[in-house]
């Protein structure tokens, strides 16, 4: 099981090429759903579990994994399923999401399948656990529901938006008001995060729930004729979307006379090492984690200083 992953540096060739590898898994039933690789850092057997007094009713416990001691949640229960029991031949998959590491409490792993983002679709509207999804696929004729995890780990450690005061009154910040910018992600949470938290600076937002819709309407504005560079602000675009991803539509961006000169912020969940490296190879303009609202401000800042360097 160790060796369901190669490493990262293999997997960074998928990047810009709209592609991407799920980890599939079940849960308490024969569904399969899945999670990006990206974000999986191992997949093993549960080590010892400890029990902690008023944790929260998803959080199994916490085991401790070569010095650091990581929550285990039980993903069945935390999507509205029935609980999974841990027990010694248990699986989790070691996870980091937006600069924290967790393991998931799972039925059992399946493999791992490279995928066309275009072949990864937004979930139906519907009730019950499609809540929990941010898109399903098929593979072998299955369905796959790929889970929402930033939505699983908000419902247990609640994100904050709010800027500091000290933050909010640097008068450069007053340059943002009315200006507008597009946001691009395809989960929920993460575009209330950067609603509550852009809202506070007064900037006018737009909204794509992936990246073809945001190069489809970045494409209209300026078929009408706009200027892209007055139009927007800037741009944040979730690394990891159905259809097309935040390195695609980057590119798109780049190779575009009428869009190349848009700031575009990738600000997603994924580590840091990783993209740090990736920003460079599409061609973004700075990096973000996500869930980071002072963080996000001193972004928005560089961008609006970019105005007072001479051409």
């Amino acid at each position: 099981m160790a060796g369901i992953l190669d490493t990262v540096d293999q997997r960074t060739q998928l990047v810009g090429e709209n592609r991407l590898e799920i980890l599939m898994f079940r849960l308490a039933g024969r569904q399969l759903f899945a999670i990006n690789v990206f974000k999986v850092q191992e997949v093993l057997q549960l080590p010892k579990l400890t029990l902690m007094p008023q944790r929260h009713p998803f959080v199994c416990g916490v085991v401790n994994l070569r010095g650091q001691t990581l929550p285990v949640i039980d993903l069945s229960q935390a999507i509205g399923m029935r609980p999974l029991v841990p027990g010694p031949d248990s699986t989790i998959i070691v996870t980091e999401y937006n600069r924290s590491v967790q393991a998931f409490l799972v039925g059992g792993v399946d493999r791992i399948v490279n995928m066309n983002w275009e072949a990864i679709l937004p979930p139906p509207t519907s009730a019950g656990r499609q809540h929990y999804l941010t898109a399903i696929s098929k593979v072998d004729d299955q369905l796959v529901e790929i889970i929402d995890v930033e939505k699983v780990l908000a419902e247990i450690v609640p994100y904050n938006a709010k800027v500091s005061r000290e933050k909010l009154d640097d008068p450069v910040l007053e340059r943002a008001r009315g200006r507008e910018v597009l946001l691009v992600d395809d989960s929920n949470v993460a575009l209330s995060q950067l609603r509550d938290t852009l809202g506070q600076l007064g900037v006018k937002m737009h909204i794509a729930s992936d990246g073809l819709k945001a190069l489809n309407m970045l494409k209209a504005w300026a078929d009408s004729g706009q200027v892209m560079t007055d139009k927007l602000l800037m741009i944040f675009t979730d690394a990891e979307m159905p259809e097309m991803d935040g390195y695609r539509l980057t590119t798109e961006i780049r190779n575009d006379p009428r869009l190349r000169k848009l700031y575009v912020v990738l600000h997603t969940s994924l580590s840091g090492s990783f993209n740090e490296s990736m920003v460079k190879k599409v061609g973004c303009d700075n990096f973000l984690s996500k869930f980071q609202p002072d963080k996000l401000v001193d972004v928005v800042r560089e961008r609006l200083m970019l105005d007072e360097v001479p051409a």
